[in-house]
């Protein structure tokens, strides 16, 4: 294990004892066990107009064991402390959803989750409390087959030891899968000019097909629909450390726009990770509302949840810009949403040869 590892993994665990120990001191003490954390609504998340992204604002929540409910949720969460610290003291890990079933065997019913909604919540409140990431925990998702192809080279620490790999030549041909923990890799060189993170698996395919990668020294970044976390800091890191302009291309409808969003400003659901995984330099490249109408796309209508949306999003100041203010009152116009592959009703080249090719030009990504 490298020096740095131990170093995480120490502050990590170091972090989960403090919080045991603080509730053991108030149970010695004589007191009402409680815990205290930020207040995780949306009333609490604030738009830092400086780092451009969302974090908590100053108001906390305290849940006490004085009341039935919120001293079972404190049980979970004291069990979950348990588990985590054995975990890191024993260098293993575990998913999330083998968190959930592993609370079937705790010998405390109250202590089992109803849910794993329930079980990744403790997690998320647990990150909040100890100013940790899950990954220090050694906890991570299902496998999310988020991938990178380009041109880049990079070291990745595995248990079997390291091992160096390049996005485009030693990998299968949808790219380099992108561990839950990117932190754990290291870049070596980089041939790359900007990273275009695509929405869907099946545009990637074709810009991967098409070469679009060599020819334009794009980093293909497959963002998986809503992209996870790893994704998102893999992302923000090729930013912050090799200084790659990012761009993020999706379909046109406000499900969409917000994938772009989060990958730009935050969710509100990671809001107390927004400094590590945002990446408000992110500009949008995906199809736009302009390009229906421009291009005749194929389209489909909105749908009334997809209207409530894009309102919604008029008030949301991650899309407070001109540009976004007028882009959706078009789409509300029209009444329309196309897909990213409706680009292909013009040629299945069209997308390569001149739409990104334009686009990427105009914003001066590329020459």
């Amino acid at each position: 294990m490298s020096s740095n590892k131990e170093t995480v993994e120490d502050n990590a665990l170091q972090s989960l004892y403090q919080q045991a120990e603080e509730l053991q001191e108030q149970i010695e003490n004589g007191e009402v066990p409680t815990l205290e954390m930020p207040t995780r609504t949306k009333t609490n998340i604030e738009y830092d107009p400086d780092s451009g992204v969302w974090v908590f604002g100053d108001r906390k929540s305290t849940r006490s064991a004085n009341k039935v409910r919120e001293a079972k949720q404190i049980l979970k969460s004291v069990y979950v402390l348990d588990f985590l610290s054995n975990q890191l003291e024993e260098e293993r890990s575990s998913t999330l959803r083998e968190l959930y079933y592993l609370s079937e065997s705790w010998s405390e019913e109250d202590a089992q989750f109803s849910s794993q909604d329930e079980s990744n919540k403790t997690i998320e409140e647990l990150e909040t409390m100890t100013q940790q990431r899950r990954e220090q925990f050694n906890m991570r998702p299902e496998e999310s087959g988020a991938t990178i192809m380009g041109p880049l080279e990079l070291r990745e620490k595995t248990r079997r030891g390291d091992r160096e790999i390049h996005c485009q030549e030693n990998v299968g041909e949808q790219g380099y899968q992108i561990p839950n923990n990117p932190d754990t890799i290291e870049f070596l060189n980089s041939d790359a000019k900007f990273v275009l993170a695509v929405e869907t698996g099946g545009m990637r395919d074709r810009l991967i097909e098409n070469g679009f990668d060599e020819e334009y020294g794009a980093l293909i970044v497959h963002l998986k629909g809503q992209p996870s976390r790893a994704t998102r800091r893999i992302i923000k890191r090729l930013h912050d450390e090799l200084d790659l302009p990012i761009t993020v291309f999706t379909d046109s409808d406000p499900w969409s726009y917000r994938i772009y969003g989060s990958v730009a400003y935050g969710s509100i659901k990671s809001a107390h990770l927004s400094e590590y995984l945002a990446t408000p330099e992110a500009q949008f490249v995906g199809i736009r509302p302009q390009d229906i109408r421009d291009y005749d796309l194929p389209t489909d209508p909105l749908k009334d949840s997809d209207i409530k949306a894009l309102k919604s999003e008029l008030d949301d100041p991650r899309f407070d810009t001109e540009y976004w203010r007028e882009q959706i009152q078009i789409q509300l116009d029209i009444g329309k949403k196309a897909e990213q592959q409706a680009l292909a009703s013009r040629g299945l080249d069209f997308v390569t040869e001149t739409y990104l090719p334009e686009r990427l030009t105009e914003m001066g990504i590329i020459d």
